[in-house]
């Protein structure tokens, strides 16, 4: 399998001690599957956290389901 691009994913090493965020946010990804695996729904996610789009939400879960898989993952770099 080819690698991916997470174009809505970014790590920036000054931010959240550069842990995978959501878009350049200080929303990380664990966060967003984190309550999806709690069993929020994708509307209370977005409520929450009302800087998150809709697409952020499958972003998160292709992110973190890739990452299992994967030792080293492209990501847009901020700084």
């Amino acid at each position: 399998m080819g690698r991916m691009e997470f174009e809505r994913i970014t790590i920036d090493p000054a931010m959240m001690r550069g842990a995978p965020c959501i878009r350049g946010l200080r929303i990380p990804v664990a966060t967003v599957l984190g309550q999806l695996a709690a069993g929020r729904s994708i509307v209370q996610i977005l409520s929450d956290f009302p800087d998150l789009e809709p697409e952020d939400i499958p972003a998160a879960l292709e992110y973190g389901a890739a990452a299992v898989q994967e030792r080293e993952l492209p990501v847009a770099h901020r700084g």
